[in-house]
């Protein structure tokens, strides 16, 4: 029996980033899509293995339990990690549907439903992909130096409903926007980790108040205090444009450093 290695299968390293998966996959998915290999049934396989390596891959917590499994069982990792994963459970929450459509709008290829049919048969509606997001640029601006980058972001979400109050005060304070908030704008306090911070990363933003959630791109290097502003990531008020979303950069402090900035107070 063939052992699949989900990191051969994309052609990264052990150690590749999110970005760097996404760009393997996307190279890959073009290159075997099946309206570019009519009749192609080795086509259709090996494009079966792209989308479950990528959806495996792009997921922390999935990528996490097959890293364990490789370490752990070697060559025997995949058929490990399928016995506890169905397929619904690998695109549970993949973002795969929204790449297959953006193909479909570049060039002209069949919509993911077709697609997805063809290769799975009916028996793919059952797969929980994520539903499309807002798509929006990301400026980050505060303390230190101002980077930007594009980020995509599925459905929102945070914390209390006073918290959040409190919060977009002090970010629109800082950001100088004055005191009083839109209606179609979120405010909040993003929590990260030292370590995240410094090499950049994604990280998960909940919203309590509506149940919604961003997957953020955070951007090597960022400090501590520097705003997030999300566009398109606020509320649709009704009469309003779709609002913002202000995250304020919290880096969590190691116990090393609490410890000496108590001995320092």
């Amino acid at each position: 029996m063939e052992r699949k290695e989900y990191y051969e299968i994309l052609g990264v390293t052990r150690d590749a980033s999110f970005q760097s998966i996404k760009e393997a996959y996307r190279r890959l998915a073009f290159e075997y899509h099946p309206d570019r290999n009519p009749g192609n049934a080795w086509a259709v396989e090996r494009m079966k293995e792209i989308n479950e390596a990528y959806a495996v891959l792009s997921d922390d917590d999935k990528r996490g339990r097959y890293d364990r499994l490789r370490q752990e069982y070697g060559p025997s990792a995949h058929d490990r990690f399928r016995r506890d994963y169905s397929d619904n459970d690998i695109f549970r929450g993949s973002d795969i549907n929204q790449v297959f459509e953006e193909m479909a709008r570049a060039f002209g290829f069949r919509g993911f439903e077709e697609i997805f049919s063809q290769a799975y048969g009916h028996g793919y509606r059952t797969f929980e992909f994520r539903r499309p997001g807002v798509f929006g640029k990301v400026i980050i601006f505060g303390p230190g130096r101002e980077p930007r980058t594009d980020q995509e972001l599925p459905q929102p979400s945070g914390l209390s409903r006073v918290l959040v109050k409190l919060a977009g005060y002090a970010v629109r304070r800082m950001v100088g926007l004055g005191a009083s908030p839109s209606e179609a704008d979120r405010y909040a306090i993003l929590p990260l980790d030292p370590k995240l911070a410094e090499e950049g990363g994604r990280v998960t933003y909940r919203d309590t108040t509506d149940s919604k959630e961003f997957v953020v791109t955070v951007p090597a290097g960022i400090r501590d205090g520097q705003i997030m502003r999300l566009r398109g990531g606020g509320r649709n008020a009704p009469g309003e444009p779709v609002g913002d979303l202000y995250l304020k950069v919290e880096i969590r402090k190691s116990l090393f450093h609490k410890i000496r900035n108590y001995l320092k107070s």
